[in-house]
């Protein structure tokens, strides 16, 4: 089974192409310049250039990565089964840390000061 992303023009939903990314793909976030998608199954998440989906890499991150996230300068994501979020470096993918969430996270969202990380199993939020 092949797994892709795709690109859609907003204008009219015209198909404007199919790319190919690790299994399962669940989140999309846009850094102004390239997509990332978070790959459930592939425990990574795949960079794509947004303007022709060339893969500009596929980075490795914790147990069932789900919700994504772009801060400005770095990309989080949300490790669903590894109970934490990770931080990769927007530019090349650079894991910069790996953060405890006490608990099962699910979405991530940017403020435009601090990530937000909705945690499924207890009903609760982790600010960092």
């Amino acid at each position: 089974m092949v797994f892709v992303v795709t690109k859609l023009r907003a204008s009219d939903g015209r198909v404007l192409g199919t790319f190919t990314v690790g299994t399962h793909p669940i989140g999309v976030a846009f850094d102004g310049t390239n997509i990332w998608v978070s790959n459930v199954d592939s425990n990574n998440v795949t960079k794509l250039k947004a303007s022709d989906g060339t893969v500009l890499g596929t980075f490795t991150v914790g147990s069932l990565p789900w919700g994504i996230a772009f801060d400005g300068a770095n990309v989080w994501v949300a490790n669903h089964f590894g109970n934490s979020v990770t931080k990769l470096r927007a530019k090349d993918g650079a894991v910069l840390g790996t953060f405890s969430t006490g608990t099962v996270p699910f979405g991530v969202a940017f403020d435009g000061a601090n990530i937000w990380v909705a945690n499924y199993s207890d009903n609760t939020v982790s600010k960092f």
